[in-house]
């Protein structure tokens, strides 16, 4: 197979990866062994298509080999549709682009692997949109959406992706292509008398669909038809429905990759919705009770009915994301039902509101009404609803949330009964559940907590759905919704619809695929449910002894199990926010978040060396991770990625040793310290193109990066000689490391901007951050600094005396890794440290906020600030405070740019190997959002990095904040 492999790889224009003995291939494999379901194995192969014909030669490939190909986009499936032992095919990368859009007739031509959300950004300049909305929409692709059926939680309104996708055109297993599409009479009789692959597929297919016997056991095997999520098993019943026109699109859509492959998909797309959004956020003190109002919510016709339950709640308390998304909830529900309305006025969404509103009152249903209005405050609403998988991930201990019975469908009629049904299935069983979704479509994501790391967790895991498929066919329910059957359901199909029925499907896939070449033993010919998860092969429990203390996470190994692989890191820079820098550049499945956190949990599990960091497949997925800590906030399951990178690489050092390269970065303040003593030398050869191209060569930095220069004059030399202001209000200067060395004058701006307005500013004795050790993995070196930072300040800052710093990475540093590494006698100094270490602009938004600082000590001239935000003021929510702050200024304006992490990263964009990597990640948003401003634009960003990034790659001069409001002070 080895030998077959290779000749594939250089037949083929794409990427191919196979070879275990290798860690970049092996560290792919492992990425690409999980989705998004409890499920795991590790693939033959991963091939990444550059086209059409690629998708030929591994068909014929498959054929030749006797091997299966498994589809995949996004990979956030949770039935563990793309996991298997074959050649994973992952069309994400390369077929992504928008074909064609008709404005006139509304409709899209689109590869797999173009993003819904991406493609709806597009559509959005031509008033369109295309309607299925999952909640990973910003990261879920057509491809996945048809092999899914997938629907959202607009379902009710705007449909599912069998209702609007028209044609599509699929690889058969002969490598032929073929176009699904409506056919008329004429149309049909003239594919059966084709005589090719697609002619024997039409006629064995019809054979099926025209016999009456089959017809009446698929009619009376099948859902009722008002389950509009009727998504089990191939599509039978759409086929044998003469009110609809026959296309084999109704069955391509729910088949899961299994029987072709999809090259492009014409789309239905509809007009962008009323531009005003309410939602009544109905609050309830019963699960049931919530049920009971979703019936009458519906009455109303509202957009949506979704549901959000108190566990989903809960964990937005202190979430560093969430927690500003609870504005609207009163009390502690039980459950909340979120009903969207829409309309072109917001009076009339009022309207609606209120007369729904008495309605449920009348009934005696809900405790507690609030309507929330604009699109900015429901996106807050709808993103924890969207986010509540992940949520539910933050759950302690090993009883997790699974995925198991979240897809089943019944009428909203009968989601009361089964609601109390499943409770008491659950009460049985000994398990709590999580309930949230589409109330409004009848199907409720119900997430039992189950610990598949034990015997008796794996029993319930399998009685549960034993049990739930009873209740499914006592309401002629449907057993998969939007989530598909995959691994997970596909054993049940015969008990809920009926073995005859099993039968027919069996042979619809025997017809397209006798060979079993695409996505074998996916709803049918399935393996049992719970063999291959991912907690099969646990080597022990042995404490997994670490430097940074994990105690609130449990463990590293909880911290990395955390990840749930719903894939919001998947994300593109087109969605916004910073999660994943590296991701949004490469395009790269490793280059997740999700894979670099499973790849920890695969090692960290099953790992037989004596130190389980000592993995060369970590380090390879580690590689390119920037240690933004977008991951900290924008996972929803917070799984902070920057602390477990520099974790590993302590380890990893432990065994291995660590590289020149990396004991000069993490000892950059002394070089620096050295250098401002001989300034004018260091400078002369940091800046002179020939030495300083000896430099970066030696040290393996890029040539086309430029160094920085250092001060002569260090600013804690500059404050010994100023003559202190007294003041009451004091605040100490936290002098780091860069600002000392390196950007000097904007300490002194600092300085001279807090004296100006009426500060005593202090220096009191430290040591540098940390910054440096934290960013190359030497973390024993940076818990040394840690420990002697927190007992230097801990008896001067306080909520009076704050500690206010310059450079976000520096300062935020004792908000965040100090917290997890000092001793337990210093851990309550940290803390209270940690409250009261601000960033300048964060301490002068509050400052104005009690009324010490006013608009009138500022310039009244008119003037445009472009804004970008350093990664950690993004991470710790405190970009508004600069942009308050800038905005102070009567006449200031301030323009934040939707960029993500400007791609140098402290020491990454430097290196050699990283370089291109992080030019790239600057391109996607900052750099032409630079170019394109005007020159009297201000160009602003508090990172040293980040001014560093905008002159390298924009060649323009970018200002720190207080450069800009120090400018404009009245003098």
């Amino acid at each position: 197979m080895l030998l077959s492999l290779e000749k594939l790889n250089s037949e083929i224009e794409g990427e191919l990866y196979f070879q275990e003995s290798n860690p970049k291939h092996q560290t792919i494999l492992l990425a690409y062994s999980t989705d998004a379901s409890v499920y795991q194995e590790k693939p033959l192969a991963v091939a990444i298509p550059h086209n059409k014909a690629d998708l030929i030669k591994l068909i014929a490939f498959a054929n030749e080999a006797q091997v299966t190909l498994i589809p995949r986009t996004a990979g956030t499936s949770l039935a563990g549709q793309v996991v298997g032992k074959g050649i994973v095919v992952d069309v994400s990368k390369f077929f992504n682009t928008i074909l064609e859009v008709n404005v006139e007739e509304q409709w899209a031509r689109v590869q797999p692997g173009v993003i819904r959300d991406d493609l709806n950004a597009y559509l959005k300049t031509f008033g369109l949109m295309f309607g299925p909305e999952t909640s990973t929409a910003s990261r879920a692709m057509v491809g996945g959406m048809i092999g899914n059926n997938s629907s959202g939680l607009h379902s009710i309104v705007w449909g599912d992706t069998r209702e609007n996708l028209l044609e599509a055109h699929v690889l058969l297993n002969d490598g032929t292509e073929t176009v699904f599409k409506e056919l008329d009479p004429h149309a049909y009789f003239a594919k059966l008398a084709q005589q090719d692959r697609e002619g024997e597929i039409y006629r064995q297919l019809n054979a099926i669909i025209t016999d009456k016997e089959n017809i009446n056991i698929i009619q009376s095997g099948y859902p009722k038809k008002d389950i509009t999520r009727r998504n089990t098993g191939y599509a039978l019943d759409y086929l044998v429905d003469s009110d609809k026109p026959f296309n084999l699109c109704n069955l391509l859509a729910g088949s899961e990759g299994t029987i072709g492959i999809v090259t492009e998909a014409k789309i239905k797309l509809r007009p962008l919705p009323p531009k005003e959004i309410g939602l009544l956020c109905v609050h309830f003190s019963d699960m049931v009770e919530c049920m009971h109002g979703n019936v009458v919510a519906l009455s109303h016709r509202p957009e949506a009915s979704e549901l959000v339950d108190k566990y989903i709640l809960d964990f937005t308390v202190g979430h560093p994301t969430y927690q500003y998304n609870r504005f609207f909830i009163e009390g502690d529900p039980q459950a909340l039902l979120i009903i969207e309305f829409r309309a072109d006025n917001e009076e009339e969404i009022i309207r609606r509101a209120e007369i729904l509103k008495q309605d449920l009152m009348e009934k005696g249903l809900g405790y507690a009404y609030p309507l929330v209005l604009g699109v900015k405050q429901t996106n807050l609403v709808w993103d924890v609803r969207k986010a509540g998988l992940g949520l539910i991930r933050n759950l302690p201990g090993d009883e997790q949330p699974v995925n198991l019975i979240e897809d089943c469908a019944v009428s909203p009629e009968d989601l009361p009964a089964y609601v109390a049904d499943v409770q008491q299935v659950l009460k049985e069983e000994g398990v709590h559940a999580s309930y949230y979704a589409h109330a409004g479509a009848g199907e409720l994501h119900i997430e039992p907590f189950v610990n598949l790391k034990s015997a008796e967790g794996r029993r319930q895991f399998r009685s549960i759905l034993e049990k739930t498929t009873d209740l499914v066919i006592k309401y002629n329910g449907s057993l998969s919704g939007e989530h598909g059957d995959g691994r997970l359901r596909g054993e049940f199909i015969g008990k809920v619809l009926g073995e005859k029925v099993y039968a027919l499907l069996q042979d619809v896939k025997n017809i397209f695929d006798p060979k079993g070449i695409f996505n074998a033993n996916k709803i049918v010919y399935t393996p049992p449910m719970d063999t291959s998860l991912r907690y099969d092969n646990v080597t022990d429990g042995k404490e997994i002894k670490t430097y940074f203390d994990f105690t609130k996470d449990e463990s590293i190994l909880r911290l990395a199990e955390k990840c749930s692989g719903s894939g919001d890191c998947r994300k593109t820079e087109i969605t916004g926010g910073t999660m994943c820098p590296s991701f949004m550049a490469t395009r790269n499945e490793k280059d997740t978040t999700r894979a670099r956190a499973n790849m920890l949990r695969q090692f960290l599990t099953n790992s037989t060396q004596q130190n389980r960091f000592d993995h060369e497949e970590i380090k390879e997925v580690m590689d390119l991770c920037l240690s933004c800590k977008g991951c900290k906030t924008e996972c929803p399951s917070s799984v902070d990625v920057a602390k477990m990178k520099a974790e590993f690489l302590q380890h990893y050092y432990d065994a291995n040793g660590a590289p020149f390269r990396a004991h000069l970065i993490a000892n950059f303040t002394k070089s620096q310290q050295l250098g401002s003593l001989v300034a004018p030398l260091y400078n002369f050869f940091s800046q002179n193109k020939f030495t300083s191209g000896l430099i970066k060569q030696v040290v393996g930095f890029a040539p086309d990066r430029s160094l920085p220069e250092v001060s002569a004059v260090t600013l804690r030399q500059w404050v010994k000689k100023q003559i202190p202001k007294a003041s009451k209000r004091q605040v100490y200067l936290f002098c780091d490391e860069f600002t000392d060395y390196n950007d000097t004058s904007i300490g002194q701006t600092a300085y001279k901007l807090l004296t100006a307005l009426g500060y005593e500013v202090l220096l009191a004795p430290h040591k540098e951050s940390g910054r440096t050790y934290l960013s190359k993995g030497f973390v024993k070196e940076a818990k040394k600094l840690a420990i002697a930072n927190v007992s230097m300040l801990k008896d001067k800052i306080t909520a009076e005396t704050p500690l206010i710093g310059i450079e976000p990475s520096a300062i935020i540093t004792f908000r965040d890794e100090y917290l997890t590494l000092v001793d337990a006698d210093l851990k309550a100094d940290a803390m209270r440290i940690a409250q009261n270490a601000l960033m300048i602009d964060e301490f002068l938004a509050q400052e104005i906020d009690k009324g010490f600082i006013h608009p009138e000590q500022f310039s009244a001239e008119k003037q445009h600030i472009k804004l970008h935000g350093h990664c950690y003021q993004k991470a710790f929510h405190l970009v508004g405070f600069t942009e308050k702050v800038l905005s102070l200024p009567v006449n200031y304006s301030v323009e934040v740019i939707p960029s993500g992490c400007c791609g140098m990263a402290g020491s990454f964009g430097y290196e050699k190997e990283h370089y291109d990597v992080s030019m790239k990640v600057a391109e996607l948003v900052l750099l032409p959002a630079v170019r394109t401003a005007s020159e009297e634009t201000i160009i602003a960003a508090a990172g040293t990095s980040c001014r560093h990034q905008i002159k390298d790659g924009a060649a323009r001069k970018s200002y720190h904040p207080v450069e800009i409001l120090y400018k404009a002070l009245i003098k």
